[in-house]
């Protein structure tokens, strides 16, 4: 069986091949931000010349698309339609952006206090056509609990002409409560899907081009798999695909699957910092953040940073140091090309080449550069160079730290439980990205710990992109007192049977099969993929009497990846 995993990245598109866990081809091209088309058509081009099967090829596809739209603010306009009920003061939430609130109200376990006012909802939809508003986002508080609200609202804004590009409901997008996460996350999700839907259109593009694509998935930030027609539905959750990517990646060709490591990802612009604790990835409990909102978007844990093979380098004076001599910083921001490259300013790149540590571009460019530098510094031309690298190793060791002191400061989680107390502590450094090669030995000698690049561990993230296995969850809602069952991921809401005898054991087995069911959607058939991540019970007491009892399950067709056997390894 052939996969193909392209990963779309800010600088690059790099691509691999997949036989039976096997690679056996990668590529890498520059990503024509302008025609997606045309460079992830290139990518796939330069790895298809090594498939021999007929049968139709399985392709995986790591983006920033969501990501950079929302970050670069370029998504549709969005009106947000909220039923808070009563209680809640929607502007001292500082979402950062207008919610219109509407009336009507829903109580916590789903019961209908108050009904929308529909004369109230048509006037609040002309006013989102009027100010050419082309996506609409509507969440009520528990509609987690009961969505009928959003399904009225949903029903009346179909029919106003013309349409809104997209109508996102919130109780579709997480089970989970939290109604400030879920504002945000519906807003967000609704406001990429025009971008999305482009993309989906440029995907098919590219299916019909006479090479023999059978099924797409695109990978989301829990580092799981989604459908092409689940991201139309569901875009927001391909958000931070790019770290996932990378975190997949180390997990299907690292040595060290089963023990705790951090993984660092060295880009040109930004490096990539993330954990796994006994072999499984650190998640984000309460989900995903990405430019000051905060979401319900199942994520795993990755702390972004500004510190590359690109970045731009800056000399501290004596007097701005406060210390004998001049200083080194670098990055946060991107210096751009690498002199070595033919660029104009000296990188760690340049450095890189100087020390002979990489082999790359011109030398005698890079060699240009890093004099000038040293010239500032005061120091000949390879002391200005190792200087660089010896700044960039212990600015990466710096950000490693501080991620394990944040870490360390809060509930830690895998897919599989809470960790208390967190044994979290790496015993091995993990890395992939062009400049790995360079940095990684010298940050895990910093730290005396073992280390690890990555076979392809430039095109590591394609490889995780291609070896991650389709992911979802389901939340389920039972209170045998009402004798209602909800599961908002799947739009349902119906009465448990025999009510008076439905007891936590059932309860999970039903959770089970919602997740089994949502599971067959994506192709996964075995009951042993589905897996409990999260339980509540507790009693309903009336006076002296016990009247009733809630449950609440999350259960997920886990995410997991494929082993992925690699040519070209260093390691320690």
């Amino acid at each position: 069986m052939y996969i193909a995993g392209i990963d779309v990245g800010g600088t690059n598109t790099d691509a691999a091949l997949i036989k039976d866990d096997v690679v056996v081809a990668t590529g890498k091209v520059p990503t024509d931000h302008a025609n997606l088309v045309e460079s992830t058509a290139a990518a796939l081009e330069a790895i298809l010349s090594s498939y021999e099967g007929s049968a139709p090829l399985e392709l995986h596809l790591s983006t920033t698309l969501s990501t950079n739209t929302i970050v670069e603010g370029k998504g549709d306009p969005t009106t947000v339609l909220a039923v808070p009920g009563p209680g809640m003061r929607i502007k001292e939430l500082d979402l950062g952006f207008p919610v219109h609130v509407l009336s009507g109200s829903v109580d916590h376990r789903g019961r209908e206090v108050a009904e929308t006012d529909h004369d109230e909802v048509q006037s609040a939809l002309a006013a989102a056509q009027g100010e050419d508003m082309a996506a609409l986002a509507v969440v009520g508080k528990f509609s987690h609990r009961n969505p009928a609200h959003e399904l009225q609202i949903e029903a009346i804004a179909q029919k106003v002409t013309p349409g809104f590009r997209h109508i996102t409901l919130g109780h579709r997008l997480s089970g989970r409560p939290n109604f400030p996460r879920r504002l945000a996350t519906s807003y967000l999700n609704a406001g990429v899907a025009g971008q999305q839907a482009l993309f989906v259109e440029m995907v098919k593009r590219l299916m019909v081009r006479g090479r023999n694509i059978g099924k797409v998935f695109l990978l989301k930030a829990d580092g799981g798999t989604m459908t092409l027609d689940d991201s139309l539905a569901r875009p927001v959750e391909t958000i931070l695909s790019g770290p996932a990517a990378s975190l997949m990646g180390a997990q299907a060709l690292t040595d060290y699957p089963e023990g705790n490591g951090v993984i660092v990802d060295i880009g040109g612009t930004t490096t990539d910092i993330s954990v796994q604790v006994a072999g499984e990835p650190v998640f984000q409990r309460q989900g995903a953040e990405i430019a000051g909102h905060k979401t319900l978007v199942p994520a795993l844990f990755a702390r972004s940073i500004g510190l590359g093979g690109d970045s731009e380098i800056k000399v501290i004076s004596q007097q701005e140091a406060g210390q004998d001599g001049p200083k080194l910083q670098i990055g946060p921001r991107r210096a751009g090309t690498p002199a070595a490259l033919g660029g104009s300013k000296v990188t760690p790149t340049d450095a890189a080449v100087v020390l002979e540590l990489a082999r790359i571009g011109d030398a005698d460019r890079a060699k240009r550069a890093v004099r000038s530098l040293g010239e500032a510094l005061g120091l000949e031309t390879k002391k200005a160079a190792q200087a660089v690298i010896e700044r960039f190793t212990d600015q990466l060791v710096d950000e490693i730290e501080a991620t394990y002191a944040y870490l360390e400061s809060r509930p830690v989680y895998t897919i599989s439980e809470l960790l208390a107390p967190p044994d979290i502590r790496p015993t091995v450094l993990i890395g992939l990205g062009g400049p790995a090669e360079v940095f990684i030995p010298l940050a895990a000698k910093a730290m005396d710990v073992d280390w690890e690049v990555l076979p392809c561990h430039q095109e590591a993230n394609a490889i995780g992109a291609a070896a991650s296995r389709p992911t979802a969850a389901i939340t389920f809602h039972a209170d045998t007192a009402l004798g209602t069952v909800t599961v908002p991921e799947m739009d349902y809401m119906g009465k448990i049977k025999r009510a008076l005898l439905f007891d936590l054991r059932e309860a999970r087995a039903e959770a089970t099969q919602w997740a089994a069911k949502k599971g067959e959607q994506l192709g996964i058939t075995s009951l042993d993929d589905i897996g409990i991540i999260e339980e509540e019970s507790f009693s309903m007491v009336r006076g002296f009497r016990t009247v009733g009892r809630i449950f609440t399950i999350r259960a997920q067709v886990r995410p997991q990846v494929r082993r992925i056997a690699g040519a070209g390894r260093g390691r320690n």
